[in-house]
């Protein structure tokens, strides 16, 4: 996926069981993504989110 704050960057995130670390990824019933945990940049822009339910969720 593309970083969500437009700096470009491509985020590359594990969703298999046996990776670590790892993300959950879930679909609602209209196929909205949610992701758990929240991702967090720790490089370049820095970003700290939640994807839930196909929305960027900024913490602060």
């Amino acid at each position: 996926m593309r970083c969500p704050c437009g700096c470009g960057r491509t985020i590359e995130l594990l969703v298999i069981r046996e990776a670590k670390p790892r993300w959950d990824l879930t679909l609602d019933a209209s196929g909205h993504p949610s992701l758990r945990p929240s991702v967090w940049l720790q490089g370049g822009c820095r970003s700290h989110f939640w994807l839930c339910r196909g929305r960027v969720e900024w913490c602060d």
